[in-house]
């Protein structure tokens, strides 16, 4: 609890006790800096916060205020939690964050963590590719003079090699429902009571004490600071920019809320290989990109012998296909077109391993969704006297890096910090809302230029894709012999030498934890011993039942 900034303070340096620093999560002893107060010292009530919004960024910003001695209380639409949406990928970025954030929250997310940057993790072409799922050579130019040497991996993601060059934890992903779980659980320990369900923020004014907040349901609560991380559709957003009514639509039906469609739409499933021998590659690759004309097609380990995949299609907004799927959208093809001959009709003549993953995911695991996008915030501060935004409510992401999350933890931590940098280091004749009104245009002076970086490489990414790659050139066949075919030949040295590694270094950069030493070489190694064998049992499962269909496994979280 803070004590008051009138009365001395007697400051004392711990040392964590060496019987904490075991096992395989430990992390180097640091010097923490502690107030202890005398007994006649007088105490002032903690910073109040209210948080709109219980995704991963609400969640992780709870518990860091929590941790940091904040009164915080979370606001979350739905009525109550329930085990749903899919796998959430964490860079090493993130991870470290997580780290910094809570020794003990960074344990149990490994616990339950699979590594895709572990294995190889790269871009395959979507045409060449033989259906054997075939783990060749990436970087081998004997293709151009042998026709003998397969050329159907483009190259490679050096994700491997950008952790181990900050010695931090490897990419991978994470059940939503687990981490959830692993959230709140955290938070509760805390504050039992810190999470109302059923009670969406409709509304804020700022007040000359800091922030009054208008529920739904009209109820009225008085707080310092308010955390809008209430999503892409954010209430507190659209009060903030003037953005009218959430998820507002233009007539054109091309931007919504303020958010312009982003021409592209992703089908997404899940399925798991009946046999390994089916999916040669499984254990040594991550994930996938196939590339091909105007379309790409993305393949990942998600953990227990899963794999979800996502279609990347260029497309008008509201074009709604997946009529048997769970969007439920009405399908605007001919009737009795089910979605899965509906994608494979749009990849015929790609490589059999599309056709294999599609023909093992059952439609009704199938979703759609468009995808929205937003301009970075660079003019307008993610502020408004004592309401603040973070995650997808300010800087929304394409899904290409799997950063959108990653970038939302790391608002987290960085938005507790400028709090307690702002309540450590007050002036007594400083008001306090004048004191936090302050660290929140800090947060959001420090984290604007990095957020936008992140989230100009994620559009990037699709822009490039489908506009500037198609199947590139090749000596021995017809295929690629167009300028874009020319041109994705000749990309292929530059990403993945300079670009590529200057991104991931890029993403990296920011690891709040420091180097971890030899640790995520042996998380990787405790993560080995219970992959192979859960995956087994999976697959196993799979042939003797045949493809489960459960709850929705990517969009659910974000129809919001």
């Amino acid at each position: 609890m803070m004590m008051s900034i009138l009365t001395p303070l007697i400051l004392s340096w711990s040392m964590p006790s060496s019987r904490t620093m075991t096992g395989p999560t430990a992390a180097p002893a640091r010097l923490s800096l502690r107030c202890v107060a005398a007994p006649c010292m007088q105490a002032v009530p903690p910073l109040k916060v209210v948080i709109a919004g219980g995704g991963v960024g609400g969640l992780t910003t709870s518990l860091a205020m929590l941790k940091a001695g904040f009164d915080v209380t979370l606001y979350e639409k739905t009525q109550k939690y329930a085990r749903f949406g899919g796998p959430i990928q964490f860079a090493s970025n993130a991870l470290s964050t997580l780290k910094a954030i809570d020794e003990n929250l960074f344990a149990r997310v490994m616990e339950k963590f699979t590594f895709t940057g572990t294995r190889r993790c790269g871009i395959k072409d979507g045409l060449r590719a033989d259906g054997t799922f075939r783990m060749t050579n990436v970087a081998d130019p004997k293709y151009l003079i042998d026709p003998g040497v397969p050329a159907d991996w483009y190259l490679e993601f050096p994700l491997r090699q950008c952790a181990d060059f900050f010695q931090l934890p490897y990419t991978g992903v994470i059940n939503r429902p687990d981490l959830q779980e692993i959230l709140v659980e955290e938070c509760r320990k805390l504050k039992p009571d810190f999470l109302v369900n059923g009670a969406p923020v409709a509304a804020y004014e700022n007040t000359p004490e800091g922030v009054s907040v208008r529920l739904k349901d009209g109820t009225t609560i008085s707080a310092d600071v308010l955390v809008g991380s209430d999503g892409i559709w954010s209430a507190v957003r659209a009060q903030m920019y003037g953005e009218g009514e959430v998820k507002g639509l233009t007539a054109d039906g091309r931007t919504q809320q303020g958010c312009p469609y982003s021409g592209y739409t992703v089908f997404a499933g899940e399925f798991v290989p009946e046999r390994v021998e089916d999916f040669r590659d499984y254990y040594e690759c991550g994930y996938k990109v196939y590339i091909g004309p105007r379309k790409y097609f993305v393949t990942s380990d998600v953990g227990d012998g899963r794999v979800q995949w996502y279609s990347f299609l260029a497309q008008p907004p509201n074009t709604r296909r997946a009529g048997d799927s769970w969007e439920g959208g009405a399908s605007t093809e001919k009737e009795g077109t089910d979605v899965i001959s509906y994608l494979k009709g749009l990849h015929e003549g790609w490589t059999d391993e599309i056709h294999y993953v599609l023909d093992s995911t059952p439609a009704a695991a199938v979703e759609q969704r468009d995808l929205y996008d937003r301009w970075p915030e660079l003019f307008r501060s993610w502020a408004d006297g004592s309401a603040v935004l973070v995650g997808d409510a300010v800087h929304p992401m394409m899904p290409n890096l799997g950063q959108g999350g990653c970038q939302a933890i790391e608002d987290a931590f960085e938005l507790t910090k400028a709090l307690k940098e702002a309540v450590l280091t007050s002036d007594a004749a400083v008001p306090r809302p004048e004191l936090t009104r302050a660290a929140l245009q800090t947060f959001y002076k420090r984290r604007v230029a990095r957020c936008a970086g992140v989230s100009l490489l994620s559009r990037l990414a699709s822009d490039l894709i489908v506009n500037f790659f198609d199947t590139p050139w090749s000596p021995h066949d017809s295929r690629g012999n167009s300028a874009l075919g020319y041109l994705t030949f000749a990309w292929k040295p530059l990403l993945q030498f300079v670009i590529f590694p200057l991104q991931f270094l890029f993403l990296y950069s920011y690891h709040p934890s420091g180097s971890m030493g030899d640790l995520p070489k042996r998380l990787e190694a405790a993560w080995r011993t219970r992959h192979k064998p859960a995956a087994e049992a999976a697959f196993a499962k799979a042939a003797k039942e045949g493809q489960a269909v459960g709850a929705p496994s990517f969009f659910s979280a974000s129809k919001s």
